[in-house]
């Protein structure tokens, strides 16, 4: 397969794309290309052409819980991400596709009066990142309001998956692994008050939020770079890894301009000039820091793709 014959397909390939203008840590060297997909549509067009043509592809969403490679990556990407969402809803039921914003979706169900969805407020990424990551905020999970998916399995078959066939745990799913690929998702919602009121309630949420993590606009990030700490370790019940982070002194380290947002530990940006290896390098003293203090591994939330020096990691060709 050759870059030409893949132009000629007809599809929308953009040569050479720059991961930094497609991550909201805005960080990252090339990708092979990139193709741009924002609707399910145009997915399940693109993706048995990739593999007619023997193509290795990665899928992505919006970017927002990923550290790219300063070297990039040798990959196609498909970018299925919209600004545009695509919702519809019977009784309580709303059904999205999975490019929409996940935030879209929260401002839509609010407007409808239903709830299930609200902490969600101000949380990037799209509505199939979220699901194979399985989002929480505030004690919420997505996978609690879901109901069934639309995917697009490995032999390009389109497949309809209930809640149960999914195997969901905390910031995780077995979607992140088994090769399928989301197309749309269909959640139960409750009925809630005046729209209006939940409206407010959502403007106040979102103050909250900005208050405490940024704004990923102004602050360049990933959301929260670690898991909060699982039950099972000494930590006793789950505990706020930024809480472990800062403890350990790690709101003042600088790796060529990557730190700690000021108002949360777990929350890692960077100055201009700053490079993914700054970022991940930082990541790993931080790391080191809790290890040393507390004797409690942190994991990390966010996903790295493509290579970074000095990982310890075996598989650094894509998403890891």
């Amino acid at each position: 397969m050759t870059l030409q014959s893949l132009i000629q397909s007809g599809l929308p390939v953009i040569p050479g794309a720059l991961l930094k203008d497609y991550t909201t840590f805005r960080l990252g060297g090339p990708c092979q290309a990139l193709i741009v997909c924002s609707q399910s549509s145009e997915v399940i067009k693109v993706v048995p052409v990739l593999r007619n043509l023997n193509c290795p592809f990665l899928v992505m969403g919006f970017g927002s819980n990923i550290l790219a490679s300063d070297q990039g990556v040798d990959r196609i990407l498909i970018r299925y991400s919209s600004d545009t969402p695509h919702i519809t809803r019977d009784g309580n039921l709303l059904t999205v596709d999975a490019s929409t914003q996940l935030d879209q979706l929260v401002l839509f169900s609010l407007q409808q009066g239903l709830l299930g969805l609200e902490k969600f407020s101000g949380i990037p990424g799209t509505v199939g990142g979220g699901i194979a990551g399985n989002a929480g905020a505030y004690g919420q999970q997505i996978s609690d309001r879901l109901v069934s998916l639309q995917i697009l399995a490995n032999d390009t078959s389109e497949q309809k998956l209930t809640r149960n066939d999914i195997s969901f745990s905390y910031r995780d799913s077995s979607l992140k692994s088994d090769g399928s690929i989301i197309l749309s998702a269909t959640f139960e919602l409750s009925p809630g008050e005046d729209a209006a009121r939940l409206l407010a309630d959502r403007t106040a949420l979102l103050m909250s939020r900005e208050e405490k993590h940024g704004r990923w606009k102004d602050n360049p990030c990933a959301g929260s770079f670690f898991r909060n700490v699982l039950p099972s370790s000494s930590a006793g019940k789950r505990e706020s890894a930024g809480w472990f982070l800062e403890q350990s002194g790690c709101k003042a380290l600088n790796i060529g301009g990557a730190h700690c947002l000021h108002t949360h530990a777990n929350i890692i940006t960077r100055d201009i000039g700053a490079s993914a290896k700054d970022v991940f390098e930082l990541t790993q003293i931080m790391a080191g820091m809790v290890k040393e203090k507390f004797n409690i591994q942190l994991e990390r939330e966010v996903r790295l793709l493509g290579k970074f020096e000095n990982a310890t990691d075996k598989n650094q060709e894509g998403f890891w």
